[in-house]
């Protein structure tokens, strides 16, 4: 169903577009994004897990965003708003859990009693 979807001729946007969608441009596109970040995130040390959490919350920032976009559009079918408000609670409980498990972590490196001299 999801590739009728995609291949449909899709209208240009109000800015302007391109027509039509390249399905198989878009698989290799996806396909080839996920095997770079893989292979980033096998080399990346575990001293660096608050770094790259940070940059995992802004991409869900970015994709709640998307969401929003998606789910406040009114000539989208009834489950494709469904899908949006999904992907808007998903992304969000990955921000919060995120900044909860980065504070958590940071709270590690810091000194017991913390006095001043």
């Amino acid at each position: 169903m999801m590739l009728l979807v995609l291949s449909e001729h899709v209208a240009p946007a109000a800015g302007g577009g391109h027509g039509e969608l390249d399905v198989m441009g878009a698989v290799f596109v996806f396909m080839l994004a996920t095997f770079i970040g893989l292979m980033v995130i096998q080399r990346v040390s575990r001293l660096l897990h608050t770094p790259l959490m940070s940059l995992t919350n802004a991409i869900s920032a970015i994709a709640v965003v998307g969401a929003i976009i998606v789910s406040a559009g009114k000539d989208y079918p009834g489950y494709i708003t469904a899908l949006g408000l999904v992907a808007i609670f998903c992304s969000t409980t990955n921000i919060v859990s995120g900044f909860l498990i980065t504070d958590r972590m940071l709270k590690m490196f810091k000194k017991q009693g913390g006095g001043a001299k």
